[in-house]
């Protein structure tokens, strides 16, 4: 066994590498970036070195220097995780020619597998059901829109040489197909350096499900079962279970053998993952092979009671497979959510900020013995983060906080078990997933387990509903712990005279005093708070509250609300009041209403940068005259496209930013004048 190994990655996938090393007495030595200087991965390895500057083609992409550091530090082998180098041929060899040992498979299965086209062309003749499309290397738009007539609409483009739902495009007819293909192969040029697409015909209400397999240098070849990563949106998983619901011993034995054969086609080695889309009727179909440990191999972990990065560590080293078919057994089921810094309600535009404040559910630490696991009842709730309370997240990486991974005997307590860890789940600094990703669990759609890739968009109405007016108790937890920190802050001021205690005491009369906040969605609430004896009167809108403070412990308040009793956290972020109550995240921004008079919300960034990235496209030229909805501007950000379209009919006066340009967040990118 390996006696020190080079992590070459970041985030949480490095934090989990490590901690498996950890506990079988492998050191470790994590690289980073000037970004990532203080960042968890650092911390939590043995050993660290400086890669270079943040964009990660200066450093977490820069083989040379990694394979430097490794044979500089002692390092036996190098662990990519996923991402990054994970599926590059050309470091795998680079490493086996510095004496390194590669912990992932062959570069002849990465090359065989990394390019769509050909990995169908080779699951063809190993007999594994494929998608009616054109795999192959003629690239003429014209040819290619041909193609797509042929197959039929609506049609699926998708980058050769991608994943991760980077460079696709559903094209629904003959007209869009010409500017979807060339914002295809954009992205495709920016992720992956490839711009060659292939286009297949597009699956009504198709289930994304994949297998784990794995294989070792003795020829040795299994699958540890199922995923269903059916809820994606832009075509990335949102959340992803173990066992897929409704999965039938035959169904699963046939696709477990589909993905054996596509491994043993390739001589795969290791943790790599077919990906099948399948119909509802179940006849199902080879999508790609990724050649590397998944985000979503937790559910795996969970329910087989296995460690798969230590199978990786183990095969690597030149050991058989831990077990055999025959010994895995399915054990209850798994739930991943992942924990993104994204704005559901604006496309699920990334977030970027500073995680000011980061509570997580209580997690009980995933533990699995030995080399094949102990077989007990796994942890309930698992967190695997990179990230820490303090920590940035910045536009030079994915925007992933943490995966939250849950286990229940079954779907229904899984279920239960992700509803309430994801109520237990506080973010302040940034806009998160968390809300969202909880409507999502308990919409009726995912309990029923009524599963496709279009889930989301056809529950909009339910996971996506109107902004609602702020629930009084969440105000009333906001004004008292607004009113407490007076308190607070007059006893630290002014002890010992009465004049400063903040206790709201009149001589002849009760003070009443009105409170403005204003919540995310823009709509004000002015309560007026009467102070009592023993706590206040709360009026707002024809409604009377007796309200009295029963407990505090820090930002942990109980209240009493006329005849009940609410209990929240109230953290407070300068004069923003994050109240965390019943579930539910509530933002209230406290103001005085005299300095904040006359002001309007502004236009919403309609012809601003949503964030900071690059300009990659512009389609609009200084004087031309547009109409609403038509697409002026491309960016890219985090290695996806944004389209900044024409909020009205109008004219483009003046362009701001030329292709290559890099923008801020909220930068006006054009001049633009409306038609009267």
């Amino acid at each position: 066994m390996f006696k020190k190994i080079l992590i070459a990655n970041r985030g949480e996938i490095a934090c989990r590498v490590a901690a498996t090393a950890r506990k079988m007495g492998i050191r470790t030595v994590a690289v980073y970036s000037e970004a990532d200087a203080n960042a968890k991965h650092v911390a939590v390895c043995d050993e660290a070195v400086l890669l270079g500057p943040a964009p990660a083609k200066e450093s977490y992409l820069c083989g040379d220097k990694i394979i430097a550091i490794a044979l500089a530090t002692g390092a036996q082998a190098i662990h990519p995780g996923y991402g990054f180098l994970s599926e590059n041929a050309e470091f795998a060899e680079a490493c086996a020619e510095a004496g390194l040992v590669f912990i992932g498979p062959p570069a002849a299965a990465m090359r065989a597998m990394g390019s769509k086209s050909a990995a169908k062309s080779l699951m063809e003749k190993a007999g594994v059901p494929l998608v009616p499309g054109y795999h192959g290397d003629e690239q003429d738009a014209a040819f290619l829109q041909r193609e797509a007539d042929r197959i039929g609409y609506p049609v699926l483009l998708k980058a050769s040489a991608g994943g991760g739902g980077k460079g696709m495009r559903v094209v629904d007819n003959a007209e869009a197909f010409r500017e979807a293909l060339a914002s295809c192969k954009r992205e495709a040029i920016s992720s992956f350096g490839d711009d060659k697409v292939l286009a297949e015909k597009y699956l009504q209400r198709p289930r994304h499900i994949e297998i784990q397999v794995f294989a070792d240098t003795q020829g040795n070849c299994i699958y540890l079962f199922e995923r269903d990563c059916s809820v994606q949106r832009r075509h990335q998983k949102v959340l992803e279970e173990a066992p897929a619901p409704g999965m039938t011993d035959e169904r699963r034995a046939a696709m477990g053998d589909a993905a054996l054969a596509a491994a043993k086609a390739v001589g795969y080695v290791g943790a790599g993952t077919v990906e099948f889309i399948a119909n509802q009727d179940g006849s199902f179909y080879f999508m790609e092979m990724n050649t590397r440990l998944q985000v979503e191999h937790p559910v795996t972990e969970m329910i087989t009671g296995t460690d798969l990065v230590e199978w990786q560590l183990r095969v690597a080293a030149g050991e058989p497979l831990p077990k055999t078919q025959d010994e895995l057994r399915i054990r209850g089921h798994a739930l991943e959510a992942r924990i993104y810094a994204e704005n559901p309600d604006k496309g699920f535009l990334p977030s970027i900020g500073t995680l000011r404040h980061l509570d997580t559910p209580e997690a009980v630490q995933f533990e699995v013995g030995g080399t094949g696991g102990s077989g007990g009842q796994p942890a309930a709730v698992r967190v695997d983060s990179g990230v820490r309370e303090g920590d940035a997240i910045s536009p030079f990486y994915d925007p992933m906080i943490a995966k939250l991974i849950v286990w229940g005997a079954d779907r229904k307590q899984a279920l239960a078990r992700m509803a309430q860890a994801l109520s237990q789940y506080q973010i302040v600094g940034l806009t998160g997933n968390v809300a969202f990703l909880k409507r999502l669990v308990e919409s009726e759609a995912f309990a029923n387990a009524d599963l496709d890739t279009g889930l989301i968009e056809r529950n909009a109405e339910t996971l996506f509903p109107p902004a609602r007016s702020l629930p009084v108790a969440a105000l009333a937890l906001a004004a008292v712990a607004l009113i407490e920190h007076e308190k607070t802050r007059a006893c630290g001021t002014g002890a010992g005279d009465p004049w400063s205690q903040a206790l709201g005491w009149r001589l002849n009369s009760r003070l009443a005093r009105t409170l403005a906040f204003r919540d995310e969605n823009g709509k004000d609430y002015d309560p007026v708070f009467t102070y009592l004896p023993h706590g206040w009167e709360l009026s707002i809108k024809g409604l009377s509250v007796d309200v009295a403070l029963l407990a505090r412990d820090g930002v942990d308040l109980s209240v009493r609300l006329g005849d009940a009793s609410v209990h929240g956290t109230v953290r407070r972020d300068g004069d923003t009041f994050h109240v965390f109550t019943s579930g539910g995240h509530h933002v209230l921004h406290y103001q005085d209403p005299l300095a904040h008079a006359g002001e309007t919300e502004a236009e919403g960034g309609r012809l601003t940068a949503p964030m900071p990235g690059k300009v990659v496209a512009v389609l609009a030229t200084q004087g031309q005259a547009v109409r609403k909805g038509e697409p002026l501007v491309i960016m890219e950000a985090m290695k996806m496209e944004h389209t900044i379209a024409a909020p009205h009919d109008g004219t483009v006066d003046d362009i701001l930013y030329a292709v290559g340009d890099q923008v801020a967040d909220g930068a006006p990118l054009l001049a633009f004048r409306a038609v009267a």
